[in-house]
């Protein structure tokens, strides 16, 4: 066994110690839990695989993704593993991995527990989903409601209720509204600016937040953006030479700009919407840690994924004759933008420390 996958596991086993929560079983709703079940919206960093099922290319369903995934399976998850939905819907003492909804072979105990209607490439700017032809926060909240007329049926309209309630909702999006609307491909939008466009990009957090909360969700966590300067995909775009590869400041800068700005909007909406918790989850300081101390968590590469020359290479263009690095845990990105399993577990681990400060 690999040294890294000795630590993977110890550090999987503390987190499960710490949060003190028993696993759920298959037939029943864990009531040891803080959660009776977790809901999932957002993009490709969340996405269990709902694109699988729809008409767009971006997808991940295909190795090399998915092989260090239990059986090795690619499941459309874009990692070589699992996502934050998996670890902490595991170390939250839910289930072990949140199946997404689309998936036809879902059964009661999958509704019972949640489900991710999460979709790779989305956004909450619908020109970001024109261009990749995915699942827009729009649908995934008509989604929702299909969910809740099964979990009706299920469980009964009381019960469904308060699962809704009380289940955790995590949402992560945004990085794929300013990647394609403003820094890469030329678009509309660029005329409203950088403030501009992220106070446009809140309106859709604010318009989608509300609607999850009118269907029945009252704990919801938004996450905030990652360093989008240190995605290997802007540095190929920003056409630094090999030998030169770093993070782009000024994109870190509206990240960090964003984010508070997120933050603060969080706060009046929770406070407009009775009986809530809604609150912004910070993913930045964990990635932009690993990116600028990578020996801290055994790192070796932060400017390039693991997945063929880590410059260029996503969804179709990382594929089973695609050459990928011996050791993902030495790397940061798995292909050039989405971490690999190993980050996304050190991302889990703080986000886990925020909702039990949150929600405890």
């Amino acid at each position: 066994m690999l040294i890294h996958e000795i630590i993977f596991m110890i550090i999987t086993t503390i987190l499960r110690l710490r949060t003190s929560h028993a696993n759920s079983t298959n037939e029943t709703i864990n009531n040891a839990s803080m959660f009776p079940a977790i809901l999932v919206f957002g993009d490709s960093t969340i996405d269990t695989g709902n694109n699988n099922y729809i008409n767009t290319i971006i997808r991940a369903n295909f190795p090399p993704y998915g092989c260090n995934f239990p059986g090795r399976n690619a499941t459309g998850r874009f990692s070589n593993g699992k996502l934050i939905p998996d670890f902490i819907a595991s170390l939250m003492g839910i289930k072990d991995t949140v199946p997404p909804f689309l998936d036809p072979h879902l059964s009661d105990s999958d509704i019972l527990t949640g489900v991710c209607f999460a979709s790779a490439g989305s956004g909450y700017d619908n020109y970001t989903d024109l261009a990749t032809l995915s699942l827009s926060v729009a649908k995934q909240a008509d989604m929702l409601r299909s969910y809740l007329a099964r979990l009706n049926r299920i469980a009964g309209e009381e019960k469904a209720a308060t699962i809704l309630s009380e289940a955790l909702v995590i949402v992560s999006s945004g990085t794929n509204d300013f990647d394609i609307n403003l820094y890469d491909t030329p678009s509309p939008r660029v005329k409203l600016g950088v403030n501009g466009y992220q106070n446009f990009i809140l309106s859709g957090v604010k318009n989608f937040v509300q609607e999850l909360y009118d269907i029945g969700c009252r704990k919801i966590m938004v996450l905030g953006l990652p360093p989008i300067g240190c995605l290997p995909i802007q540095m190929t775009m920003d056409r630094q030479k090999q030998s030169e590869r770093r993070c782009i400041d000024k994109q870190n800068s509206d990240s960090k700009r964003y984010n508070k700005k997120l933050k603060k909007s969080l706060t009046v909406i929770q406070s407009n919407l009775s009986g809530s918790v809604i609150f912004y989850a910070d993913i930045y300081g964990a990635i932009l840690d690993m990116a600028t101390n990578p020996q801290r968590y055994g790192i070796k590469e932060t400017t390039r994924g693991c997945c063929g020359t880590g410059e260029m290479e996503l969804s179709y263009l990382c594929n089973p004759l695609t050459p990928t690095c011996p050791d993902p845990n030495h790397f940061l990105f798995w292909d050039d933008i989405h971490p690999t399993q190993l980050a996304y577990l050190v991302v889990s681990l703080s986000l886990v420390d925020q909702i039990i400060h949150v929600l405890h």
